[in-house]
């Protein structure tokens, strides 16, 4: 059995405050090209399809539309779960026209598949309860028993672990009761099944990157690897932002990653999707298979200044890429230069001046008392951000600082 995994879509996130989604539909289609040419049976997506619970028109019609062509009108199994960035609800409000279709989705810890054995569709759930289901597909002679954990939060598993506000206890707590859960149901599997499961949760010894949100990470929520179950053949997670193997567990288990960068902390590595060889009783044959859509994110260091920066914008280096820029000044950038830069290169997301060693003090200060206060504020503002605050907010600014009261709402 072929086995694609992929998670952490996000469809219809920004990159600061530019949109996305024609990079993920680009990234989309080489993903189902992927399938396609490779033979793929089952597709297991682990969470996070979305980048918010209510996610836009366009990231709605993009998923769906994705999802019919991966599933070849049901050639093609397909087992999706929600992340945490995901509605459980919504993302299973198309679940009666989707398993037509030979797509399951699940949205919550402990969801069932409903039972279907006919239909235009050549995938047929023959056996399910809460948290796994049976998969036939097609002419396939194997059939897939799959553990299903969608993210597992308290409030998701509807269950106070312990009372304590202990973090460590806390912690404790909630790797021991999925290690429960996991160790329950893999008693459903079986020595003639290809064995699998699919979660999306933070295992302990993970390497997270600046686009996971840090309070939905680790802390209290987090699971031991030795948590994970030991009898799957191949675990699917997600979660985390950059594909990687997961150490000290005591079965096959991978994060595969988030299908675009979503932070200029994920550079110098491409993201990627895992194709997985499988048949009963058998070690998994785990392929990384990297992708080449979207644009790739670069940072820019300018150490000898504007003027080095300036000859990088009128070159051809790294066309095509989204560019967070550091560069070192004597003075704040002027919003002539910043301007000027933003015209050389509309792809630089964020510029950020960095006084270099050894500049008098005295120049830093720039007389700063015979300066406007909102001069004041507007200079540093460009100093930080490299860009002008909008005239509303140095409205707000001035007026705090003068101590005005909120009027009456």
């Amino acid at each position: 059995m072929n086995i694609l995994h992929t998670s952490d879509w996000h469809l219809g996130k920004y990159l600061e405050n530019r949109e996305r989604l024609p990079e993920q539909v680009e990234v989309l289609d080489e993903l189902c090209r992927i399938a396609e040419e490779r033979q793929v049976d089952l597709v297991l997506i682990a969470g996070d399809i979305f980048d918010t619970f209510i996610p836009s028109a366009a990231a709605e019609e993009l998923f769906f539309d994705t999802v019919e062509r991966l599933s070849a009108r049901g050639r093609r199994a397909i087992v999706i779960i929600a992340g945490n960035h995901d509605s459980p609800e919504r993302l299973c409000a198309a679940k009666p026209l989707a398993q037509r279709n030979g797509i399951i989705l699940l949205g919550v810890p402990g969801s069932e598949a409903t039972i279907f054995t006919g239909g235009r569709s050549g995938v047929k759930v023959v056996q399910s309860g809460p948290g796994w289901l049976e998969l036939a597909i097609g002419n396939q002679a194997e059939h897939a028993v799959i553990i299903t954990l969608p993210y597992p939060s308290e409030a998701r598993l509807e269950e106070l672990l312990t009372e304590s506000m202990d973090e460590t206890v806390l912690r404790e707590a909630y790797s021991a009761k999925i290690g429960r859960i996991f160790a329950t149901l893999e008693n459903h599997y079986r020595e003639d099944t290809v064995n699998l499961a699919v979660s999306h949760l933070f295992v302990a010894g993970g390497e997270s990157s600046d686009s996971e949100r840090p309070i939905q990470l680790g802390g209290a929520l987090t699971v031991e690897p030795s948590q994970l179950p030991e009898k799957a053949q191949y675990i699917a997670l997600g979660h985390l932002h950059k594909p990687q193997k997961v150490a000290g567990a005591k079965s096959t288990a991978y994060y595969s990653g988030s299908l675009l960068p979503y932070s200029f902390s994920e550079t110098g590595y491409r993201k990627a999707v895992y194709l997985v060889k499988v048949h009963p009783g058998a070690a998994a044959e785990v392929e990384k298979i990297e992708l080449q859509g979207g644009k790739p994110l670069v940072r820019w260091v300018a150490k000898e200044g504007v003027a080095q920066l300036m000859e990088w914008c009128r070159s051809e280096r790294d066309r095509g890429a989204w560019i967070d820029v550091e560069v070192h000044v004597e003075q704040p950038l002027s919003q002539e230069e910043i301007q000027t830069i933003r015209n050389l290169r509309s792809e630089i997301i964020g510029i950020r001046p960095v006084m270099k060693e050894g500049v008098p003090f005295d120049l830093l200060e720039e007389n700063r008392l015979a300066k406007p206060l909102k001069d004041l504020f507007e200079d540093y503002y460009r100093f930080k951000t490299g860009t002008s605050p909008q005239a509303e907010l140095t409205q707000v600014f001035l007026e705090i600082a003068a101590g005005e009261e909120e009027p009456d709402q």
